[in-house]
């Protein structure tokens, strides 16, 4: 299911706002609890899913719901039915996050290459702690023109995009090129 805005809250992770958020992440927390648990065959996984579902899009009054609050939800929802142990072994999994290269090039200043890096690093460590595996990067052109110095785009911006993705590589993220953005799996990161 995706979120269609308007109908379910906007999700709080850390700083971040996510409005349009597909519900796949919600599903596989809760299969990863099941066999943490040592219950890999948890047959009311759908029912469970469906369940918290369905509370977001008809039930949920708030517009701004923390994750943290969310997962509440579940361990409670797992406990009423029986299933402590998979709520016990339930964790904080968010949906995926986009994350402006633009933004990380300002902060960082004209020609800080290594200052980008060091926020772009400690972005990730961050959203990592608060559940996220995955890490959308947009504004790539954008950031490495500002970090250029440059208003047009010439052979130098070409190699600093390719050392962007990498250092993704590198600090473990597995990067995939995905149109105007960067696709990272943050899970396997680096400190």
């Amino acid at each position: 299911m995706i979120c269609i805005t308007g109908n379910m809250p906007v999700l709080q992770v850390g700083e971040h706002q996510i409005s349009d958020y597909d519900t796949y992440w919600i599903r596989r927390s809760i299969e990863d609890a099941a066999r943490n648990a040592n219950q890999p065959h948890f047959s009311f996984v759908d029912d469970v899913y469906d369940g918290i579902v369905f509370y977001l899009e008809n039930k949920c009054s708030l517009r701004l719901l923390k994750l943290e609050d969310l997962y509440k939800r579940i361990r409670h929802t797992l406990k009423r039915i029986g299933c402590e142990a998979i709520a016990n072994a339930l964790k904080i999994e968010s949906p995926p996050i986009t994350i402006s290269l633009e933004r990380a090039a300002i902060e960082a200043g004209n020609g800080f290459e290594l200052a980008f890096y060091q926020i772009l690093n400690t972005e990730m460590l961050t959203l990592k702690e608060l559940g996220a595996r995955e890490v959308f990067f947009s504004e790539i052109r954008e950031s490495i023109l500002i970090l250029k110095q440059s208003t047009k785009w010439y052979d130098d911006c070409d190699q600093l995009e390719k050392d962007i993705l990498l250092w993704l590589k590198n600090a473990g993220t597995s990067p995939q090129r995905q149109g105007f953005r960067i696709r990272c799996n943050i899970e396997a990161i680096k400190v």
